[in-house]
């Protein structure tokens, strides 16, 4: 009977234990995965924001970055090796989503993560040299099909949008370019700037080169003009009826406790709502597009299910 006592009020100061960890949440730092290089867009973007949530959660975010895998590394080591304790979240591209169609991942993307809140997307485009010889992005599209396979193109990695954009692009044009994968933003942009490549599609890490006259924006893959260059036109005004921005959330791995996410949730939600935060992602052509927690696991749950349509489509999907 004593020892039965003893069970009972371990199992109850146990349960006391994880109720009081769960209202204190959180209690150290948390450690935010930006699955890209430092010094893109989405590094600046989700560091601003950290900053911004750090206020409001009263521990420090500590970004760590994790590229590779076309943003998909980073993701996989939280997912393989994070406690669900809240203290390990990470950014989630949408090649999540997409790439367990194309190729065997490490994970699932229905059943290991808690999705915590959508965040934004991103402004796409396409980029050249400012001495290359395309003017507007269709002089770039009769090179490539006057020349198959001659005109190269960087992305931030196989898989991911601006690689399968590029490429539905090349088959609604009739046309054939060569893929050069990257890790990132900061590296494609200095691939093109380097005669790599003869392009370089990619969110808006290229906008301080454009800027300053190094590089020329051709096209954008957004709904309308973009307001940092309104000159440049959309993908749908010379003629491709196609529109990609590429949202992304922060997620952690399964079975996270709903108090951790629920805070880490506010947290965000307060960041894309800081003056701060909207004007480092103005800069890069990003808006808030937020989904509370139910929102952006349904949402997600959606995209899986789009991504796999899309990749079947260009023949890309996995055999096996």
């Amino acid at each position: 009977m004593i020892n039965k006592m003893k069970f009972v009020a371990a199992c109850l100061l146990a349960a006391g234990a994880v109720s009081v960890g769960a209202a204190d949440f959180p209690t150290k730092p948390v450690t935010l995965i930006v699955p890209w290089p430092p010094g893109g867009s989405t590094d600046i973007a989700m560091r601003a924001m950290a900053e911004s949530a750090s206020k409001h959660l009263g521990q420090t975010i500590i970004v760590d970055n994790k590229p590779g895998g076309s943003g998909t590394v980073g993701v996989a080591a939280m997912a393989a090796t994070a406690k669900p304790d809240g203290y390990t979240v990470a950014q989630i591209p949408i090649t999540v989503f997409r790439l367990p169609h194309i190729t065997k991942m490490s994970f699932d993307p229905v059943k290991d993560f808690t999705y915590v809140a959508h965040l934004s997307g991103y402004t796409f485009g396409v980029v050249v040299k400012k001495d290359a010889p395309w003017k507007t992005f269709r002089d770039l599209l009769n090179d490539a099909k006057a020349n198959p396979g001659k005109i190269t193109y960087a992305s931030p990695g196989a898989g991911t949008s601006l690689h399968i954009g590029m490429e539905q692009i090349a088959v609604r044009e009739g046309i054939k370019w060569t893929h050069v994968p990257f890790k990132g933003g900061a590296e494609t942009s200095a691939a093109v700037l380097g005669g790599h490549v003869s392009a370089t599609a990619d969110s808006t890490g290229w906008g301080p080169l454009v800027n300053s006259g190094d590089l020329r924006l051709l096209v954008t893959w957004g709904k309308q003009r973009t307001k940092n260059w309104p000159d440049v036109p959309t993908l749908k005004e010379v003629g491709i009826d196609m529109v990609a921005d590429s949202p992304f959330g922060i997620a952690g791995p399964k079975g996270m406790d709903p108090k951790a996410v629920q805070v880490l949730h506010d947290a965000f939600k307060k960041a894309i709502e800081d003056p701060a935060v909207i004007a480092t992602l103005s800069k890069f052509d990003m808006v808030p597009n937020y989904m509370d927690t139910a929102t952006y696991q349904k949402f997600a749950m959606d995209k899986i299910g789009e991504e796999k349509t899309i990749v079947a489509r260009l023949n890309l999907a996995k055999t096996n």
